[in-house]
C-alpha cells in the first residue's frame, strides 16, 4: 500500500496533535470526521483553507466504500467493503433492540445495535467451519479501515453521532493476530472527542493466541474479551481449529485466568454448536469442568450452513438440553440469537458471492 496516501483515520487524536499545528486542530478534524461525519476535509468550515489544503494532499479521509450489502428481515444489514488496493471485507450491523414510542411520541426504549467487524482480509487460523478460512489470507486491515467499518455503518443507517453502539471484532480475521492495530483502533473508538465507544463496549474475540490474550491483559485496556471455544477436548478442537496444536485448551484457559475483567463482567465463551460433533450432553459436562473456577459466560451458536459445509445445524432439543445443562450447574449461558438466515450471514458468504 506504499503508493496510496495514508488514511487520516490511521491516527489517534495524540498522534495528529503531533503531526497538525497548532495541535488543538486534531481535536477539531476529530469532531468534524466522528460526530459530524464529513466525507471530505472541505466540509471542515472552521479550518483555515491552507490546513485544509495540506489535508487534502498529505492523507485520504475514507478508505473504504461499500461495494455491497444485504438486509434481513430481522433488520441485520452485512456489508462488503472495497479497500483502496481492491481488496475487499465484511462487516455486519445487528439491531438488538427497536426504538418504542409512547403515545405521545416519547422515546420509552432506546434501539441498541452491535456493530461486527473485520480486523484481517482472509484469515491465516484456518479453521474447518469457517468459510473466511477458505479464502486464505491477504493482510491486516489498518486501524483506520477497522474504525471505518463502524463509522460508515453508522453514517449509511443515520444512526445519530451520540448513539453509542456495542463493538465486536468477530468478523473476518484473528484480531489478536493483528494485535498492534486492533489495540490502535480500541483507542481510537474510546475517544471522547470521536466516536466515543467506551472500551466496556468494545468486545475482542479470539480464536485462542493464548500468548496475545496475555499481551493484551497486561495492556488492561478495559475491553472484554471472547474465546472461541467450540469443543470441549483437544483432539476434537484441533480438528475444527488448527490452533489448537500451538495453543491448546489448557493453555488458553490458563492466559483467560489471568486477564483482568471489571468485577461486573464476565469471560465470554463462544461455542459453536454442530449437528453430532458437540451438541451432547456428555460434551457439555466437560465444558463445566474445564470452567470450573473462572468467572464465565457461555454463549452457544448455532451453525450457520452455507453450501458444501461438512457440518449442519444442531436441533433446538439439543441446544436448550445443552444449555439447561450448563444452567443448572452454575454456568451462566446464552443462545445466540440467529440472525441473517435469509441473507449471506455466515462470515465470508457475502465475500465469496461477490468476489
Amino acid at each position: 500500500m506504499k503508493n496510496y496516501k495514508e488514511s487520516i483515520l490511521d491516527f489517534t487524536k495524540d498522534e495528529l496533535s503531533s503531526l497538525i499545528k497548532p495541535s488543538f486542530r486534531a481535536k477539531q478534524i476529530y469532531s468534524w470526521i466522528y460526530q459530524k461525519y464529513v466525507n471530505n476535509f472541505n466540509e471542515m468550515k472552521n479550518l483555515p483553507k491552507q490546513l485544509i489544503v495540506e489535508l487534502e494532499e498529505r492523507y485520504r479521509l475514507n478508505p473504504l466504500k461499500v461495494l455491497a450489502k444485504e438486509q434481513s428481515r430481522d433488520g441485520s444489514i452485512k456489508y462488503l467493503f472495497g479497500l483502496i488496493d481492491d481488496l475487499s471485507m465484511e462487516a455486519v450491523l445487528l439491531p438488538m433492540k427497536k426504538e418504542v414510542k409512547d403515545e405521545e411520541g416519547n422515546i420509552i426504549q432506546s434501539s441498541k445495535y452491535t456493530v461486527c467487524i473485520s480486523s484481517q482480509v482472509g484469515c491465516k487460523m484456518g479453521c474447518a467451519f469457517c468459510l473466511t478460512a477458505k479464502e486464505g489470507f491477504k493482510r491486516n486491515l489498518t486501524p483506520g479501515e477497522i474504525v471505518a467499518q463502524v463509522l460508515e455503518i453508522k453514517k449509511d443507517n443515520n444512526i445519530p453521532t451520540n448513539k453509542r453502539v456495542n463493538i465486536v471484532f468477530m468478523g473476518m480475521g484473528e484480531p489478536l493476530d493483528n494485535l498492534d492495530n486492533v489495540v490502535k483502533a480500541v483507542k481510537i473508538f474510546s475517544d471522547p472527542d470521536g466516536l466515543c465507544i467506551s472500551p466496556r463496549r468494545q468486545t475482542i474475540s479470539t480464536s485462542g493466541l493464548a500468548y496475545n490474550i496475555k499481551k493484551l491483559g497486561e495492556m488492561d485496556l478495559g475491553v472484554l474479551l471472547a474465546i472461541s471455544l467450540h469443543a470441549v477436548d483437544d483432539g476434537t478442537r484441533e480438528k475444527l481449529m488448527p490452533i489448537n496444536k500451538a495453543y491448546n485448551i489448557a493453555s488458553v484457559l490458563d492466559a483467560v485466568r489471568n486477564f483482568p475483567i471489571d468485577a461486573r463482567k464476565r469471560v465470554m465463551f463462544e461455542y459453536l454448536v454442530i449437528k453430532d460433533l458437540n451438541d451432547d450432553v456428555k460434551s457439555a459436562k466437560k465444558l463445566v469442568k474445564l470452567l470450573h473456577g473462572i468467572k464465565a459466560k457461555v454463549n452457544l451458536i448455532y451453525f450457520n450452513e452455507y453450501p458444501n459445509s461438512p457440518f449442519k445445524r444442531p436441533s433446538e432439543n439439543n441446544m436448550l438440553n445443552f444449555q439447561s445443562y450448563l444452567r443448572e450447574h452454575g454456568v451462566t449461558c446464552t443462545i445466540r440469537e440467529s440472525k441473517g438466515l435469509d441473507i449471506s450471514a455466515a462470515c465470508g458468504q457475502l465475500y465469496e458471492k461477490v468476489n
